[in-house]
């Protein structure tokens, strides 16, 4: 039987000593949103695409009709800024997590 070596754990800045699963160690990185990028919270179709590339849009302000669960949901802007991709049109369907729009 092979022992495996303890590894670091931090929670909450506190550090524990303690041995990870193989599971735990291969497990995707967490990666905080970035603020700029509209993304798809449910899998869906596009039905309307209210912006394109060079529109000013401030917050608030509608950016994609998304159609799902049978449903239309208007995806709004949560900065202020210049839209600098579009990377969906109308008719495309979406899973969930897809970067649909762009802002800076």
């Amino acid at each position: 039987m092979h022992k495996k070596e303890a590894d670091k754990l931090n929670i909450d800045s506190t550090q524990y000593t303690t041995r990870l699963s193989r599971r735990y160690a291969e497990r995707k990185q967490y990666t905080p949103p970035r603020p700029g990028r509209i993304s798809s919270f449910i899998p869906g179709t596009v039905v309307e695409v209210l912006v394109k590339e060079g529109d000013k849009v401030a917050i608030g302000d509608d950016i994609v009709v998304l159609d799902a669960m049978k449903m239309k949901n208007r995806l709004k802007s949560h900065i202020s800024g210049k839209v600098t991709a579009v990377n969906i049109k109308p008719g495309d369907r979406v899973a969930k997590g897809v970067v649909m729009v762009e802002i800076a």
